[in-house]
């Protein structure tokens, strides 16, 4: 099974989330924001957090309109599967990859702790290494987690099960407590959180690496 992570300037987890493929199996290529296709043979694109650009304009935006960001799109949008951390969330949501927003935290400050979530949904690659309705602790490290979108879309994410993971105490004010999503074909997954930074127990919990395994697997099976 083959990842691809993508880094921009301003990217500072683009090796975690590498490390992470590659503990769970995977093999691992590098992908410069500038590259204008993927490589050949990828399985899954990891868009990794950080401050893209510097944040500047919105953030996301301007990685959402980097030439790899095209290459992307078209591996998505042909059935590929893209998993977006923090960061790559927002691009996920620039690109319209994945509906809503993210606005800024409702204590207006910056939020970097552990949190508890609950697994909402193991109907996908991503979170079916977990039980329905686990608990597990991920940290969070953001200034722009707020997840908002209108009554009618979380409606829609809620009765399609496309909410991945829930915040059990919310640290941004994210409505209905939403911490990851899922598309519609269930390919792509956006969050906030960082599972790439909860595979190692000297780090303080491993309670990403089912996400990790549990995707690798799945497309090794696939």
């Amino acid at each position: 099974m083959k990842a691809a992570v993508i880094t921009f300037p301003g990217s500072n987890c683009d090796r975690d989330l590498a490390v992470a493929f590659q503990a769970a199996g995977a093999e691992v290529v590098r992908v410069w924001h500038k590259d204008a296709e993927l490589p050949a043979g990828i399985d899954v694109v990891g868009l990794p957090g950080g401050f893209s650009f510097g944040d500047y304009l919105r953030c996301g935006a301007i990685a959402a309109r980097s030439p790899i960001a095209r290459a992307v799109s078209a591996f998505a949008q042909g059935g590929g599967y893209v998993l977006g951390v923090c960061n790559g969330f927002q691009v996920l949501l620039e690109t319209g990859l994945l509906p809503g927003a993210l606005m800024r935290n409702a204590t207006l400050r910056f939020v970097c702790k552990p949190v508890m979530l609950e697994v909402a949904s193991t109907d996908s690659a991503f979170s079916g290494g977990y039980a329905p309705g686990q608990h597990i602790t991920i940290p969070v490290a953001h200034h722009d987690g707020n997840y908002c979108a209108d009554d009618a879309t979380l409606d829609r994410l809620e009765g399609e099960g496309r909410v991945a993971f829930r915040y059990l105490e919310n640290p941004n004010g994210s409505m209905r407590d939403i911490a990851g999503i899922l598309s519609e074909n269930r390919r792509i997954l956006g969050m906030m959180p960082h599972p790439e930074r909860a595979i190692d127990p000297h780090h303080g919990g491993t309670d990403g690496r089912a996400l990790f395994a549990g995707l690798v697997g799945a497309l090794v099976a696939a």
